[in-house]
């Protein structure tokens, strides 16, 4: 396997992590009604969807094709949010779509009248927020990680 998709893999499996859990959290706590096994069967749906999606979507051709089209320069302010909304857009309303129809399934069947469509977009708006500036602080952090970790390997005769 060439390095450049053992970087990708990484980065999805860190990312993946990352946002399932402070989705998955964030959804518990605003719910009202944070339970352990809850929030532990949340994030592990949460994970198993960014790792499809991880899987199936390049986000580095994603956005280097983004940033081609749109003149972006590479690690620049603009470029990340730029790079930031479009993995935000990409991942999280999938993510959160998931999660809410878990929960309405939940919250119905323990009596509850709530409807659909306004929890999900509450859930959307807040998770998109969120999310965003997950993507946009930790991508540049991570990416220094798996980089760093990948030449050291490399240096070693490791790969």
């Amino acid at each position: 396997m060439n390095n450049m998709k053992k970087i990708g893999i990484k980065m999805s499996l860190l990312m993946g992590v990352t946002l399932s859990f402070f989705l998955s959290l964030a959804g518990n706590l605003s719910s009202g009604h944070f339970t352990l096994p809850g929030f532990l069967i949340s994030f592990l749906i949460s994970f198993l969807i960014s790792m499809i999606i991880g899987f199936l979507v390049p986000m580095k051709k994603v956005n280097d094709a983004l940033g081609a089209k749109l003149g972006l320069i590479p690690g620049k302010g603009f470029s990340r949010c730029i790079e930031a909304f479009v993995s935000d857009l990409i991942y999280t309303p999938l993510i959160t779509f998931a999660m809410i129809v878990m929960a309405h399934k939940q919250a119905t069947a323990q009596g509850a009248s709530i409807p659909f469509l306004p929890m999900f977009f509450k859930s959307l708006c807040m998770s998109l927020v969120i999310a965003f500036v997950l993507i946009f602080i930790c991508t540049p952090i991570f990416m220094k990680l798996v980089l760093g970790k990948n030449m050291m390997g490399d240096r070693s005769g490791r790969t």
